[in-house]
């Protein structure tokens, strides 16, 4: 049976909005990580057959294939091929999906999986401004309307309603997004992330985590929504950030000398509401988890994308996780969540932390647009 190996993984820092990276151009901010791939493994970049690169907004510097256009900014050979890939924020994810099933089928040997997003430069939402003022129906046509009504589709709704449906309160909310900023400040203390970032510009640590925050600090912010019970603190933050991981076959680790750290023990996908859009990662980790014949409490670290409080605490509750074993070094509230960046950050992390802790399994997952969500399940080597 093939198997598809993790033999590299690195990430920039993640830089708050107008911090240390917003002035970046995104494809130096992916160049920057896929050089440093290519430098720690000590890979020929000749033998990558391709970079599979996750960036949602591919509006303005992000457009125009920045996969293959942050390749050749590094410095790295044109034979390389390049391609970007949009599935919402799992864009990167997905991205490692489609690098491993790459190796999986034995069409080749050697991919690169990325993610870059600068939401500094390229804000959330452009390509769908640029779109409204041409006075374009977008991105709902009549047929959309036929099925799902007038109604708003929102990640912020959708994070409204899961509060509804679980019964969850914003001292709750404001509880985990506290406890994310503290895990987060304790990680970076401990020094947790060094190893797996590659600073650029001066900047070395990750810019999001507010150690000084505190339960009233929180608790003074307006919601988002009259009435609602999400707010900016439990919410993810706007950020820009990029990573890239080497993906190898047992082929690849034998003929360039790679030392597999990790093992892709299943990949799973899965559609859910997308008028709710951010409760698939539920019903899809119930799928994978399935698939892989594991129970959630064989997996040692879990990276669920933070993307509104509700999203994690409502896995949690329907998966019976550990709360200990899920962001345990804090996520997206602290950390940020540079869109099309995230799941190589995330899955970065991962890996780091499962050699940091001597874990088996890992298990990473996040919400996406449309109601959509991937699970990646790793085993540690």
């Amino acid at each position: 049976m093939a198997e598809a190996y993790i033999v590299g993984a690195v990430r920039s820092p993640v830089g708050r909005k107008k911090g240390g990276l917003s002035t970046v151009h995104p494809t130096d901010l992916a160049a920057h990580s896929l050089k440093a791939l290519i430098d720690r493994t000590g890979v020929d970049p000749s033998a990558v057959e391709d970079v599979i690169m996750g960036c949602v907004m591919q509006f303005g510097p992000q457009s125009m294939d920045i996969a293959r256009n942050a390749w050749l900014s590094a410095g790295l050979p044109e034979t390389t091929a390049g391609v970007t890939i949009d599935r919402q924020c799992g864009s990167s994810q997905q991205s490692i999906h489609f690098a491993a099933q790459g190796v999986l089928s034995g069409t080749q040997d050697l991919v690169v999986a990325a993610g870059v997003e600068s939401m500094s430069i390229v804000p959330m939402g452009s390509s769908i401004t640029a779109a409204l003022e041409k006075g374009m129906p977008f991105p709902f046509g009549e047929k959309w309307v036929e099925r799902y009504g007038m109604q708003e589709i929102s990640q912020f709704r959708g994070a409204e309603l899961m509060c509804e449906k679980w019964g969850l309160k914003r001292d709750e909310l404001e509880r985990f997004a506290f406890e994310s900023h503290q895990r987060a400040a304790k990680a970076i203390a401990n020094g947790h992330f060094k190893d797996q970032i590659a600073p650029i510009n001066g900047v070395e640590h990750d810019e999001g985590p507010r150690p000084d925050s505190t339960l009233e600090k929180l608790a003074s912010l307006k919601t988002l929504k009259e009435g609602g019970q999400i707010t900016a603190a439990t919410s993810s933050q706007i950020s820009d950030g990029s990573g890239a991981l080497l993906i190898a076959s047992e082929q690849a680790v034998k003929d360039h000398g790679l030392t597999p750290r990790a093992r892709i023990h299943q990949l799973a996908l899965l559609g859910d509401d997308p008028v709710y859009m951010l409760t698939a990662p539920i019903p899809a980790t119930q799928k994978a988890l399935k698939k892989a014949g594991l129970s959630i409490d064989d997996i040692d670290v879990t990276e669920i994308n933070e993307a509104f409080a509700p999203v994690p605490l409502a896995w949690m509750k329907e998966l019976g996780a550990d709360p200990a074993r899920v962001n345990p070094n804090g996520g997206a509230i602290a950390l940020g969540h540079p869109l099309g960046g995230t799941g190589a950050i995330l899955m970065t992390k991962l890996l780091h932390e499962l050699e940091r802790t001597g874990g088996r399994y890992g298990l990473q997952t996040m919400c996406e647009g449309g109601g959509q969500a991937n699970v990646t399940i790793i085993e540690r080597l």
